[in-house]
């Protein structure tokens, strides 16, 4: 029987975590967050002084194997999703902008890419899977039969950003997430690997000025058109 899977594309900020895991909910399908997984070994690999030698081959294969035993469990919910790491819950934890960082430096490696790849192919099983990533139509699950690009402008993305941080807790100056931002969209599609494009066939949805809500209609009107009844 064939798995329904929605993916969701896009750039940081732009809120398709959120919408990931509504839509999820909604469908009450699996929900796989990929970028939480480099993200996870980021900062797995960071905690174990690896991450800053990774051009040494024997440190390269020891990530490897970090990256394909790694316990991760995303629990959905209409309010987003709780990310499990060994049991503990790294929801918070792993959301920062310098874990956001090691990610990028994650994904920029082909061989670690690769070791999470049938990874998240594990994540596709009955009755269904959301997917959220910056390649999910594009590389991982190139056969999804609802496939979502959800951009929003790098402006309207750091303010949002801030106010997510801010609500955590943590003081911060929107010029420098701006700067962050813009400096992990160059370096996401200017990659040589899998680069942050739409699919060619995806519904591009641009959520600068609109709400959750209009964007979660959207989303829904479009994957209850495209999926299998």
């Amino acid at each position: 029987m064939t798995i329904q899977i929605i993916t969701i594309d896009g750039p940081s900020g732009s809120g398709k975590g959120t919408l990931a895991a509504k839509l999820a909910d909604h469908y009450q399908f699996h929900l796989l967050d990929s970028g939480a997984l480099y993200r996870l070994l980021g900062l797995s690999l960071h905690q174990k002084e690896l991450l800053d030698s990774l051009d040494s081959a024997t440190v390269l294969a020891q990530s490897v194997t970090i990256a394909t035993n790694l316990d991760i469990v995303f629990k959905t919910a209409d309010v987003g999703a709780k990310i499990l790491l060994d049991g503990e819950d790294v929801t918070q934890t792993i959301r920062t902008e310098r874990v956001g960082e090691f990610a990028s430096k994650v994904a920029a490696i082909p061989e670690l890419r690769a070791a999470l790849v049938e990874r998240q192919h594990a994540f596709a099983k009955q009755p269904g899977l959301v997917a959220d990533g910056r390649d999910m139509a594009t590389s991982i699950f190139p056969q999804a039969q609802a496939k979502i690009y959800l951009t929003a402008s790098a402006e309207s993305r750091a303010a949002r950003r801030v106010k997510q941080l801010q609500g955590m807790g943590l003081d911060v100056k929107i010029s420098d997430i701006l700067a962050n931002i813009q400096a992990r969209d160059k370096r996401d599609m200017e990659r040589a690997v899998a680069p942050l494009k739409p699919a060619v066939d995806a519904y591009i949805i641009d959520s600068s000025d609109l709400s959750i809500d209009e964007v979660f209609k959207l989303m829904t009107d479009y994957v209850d058109a495209h999926l299998a009844k």
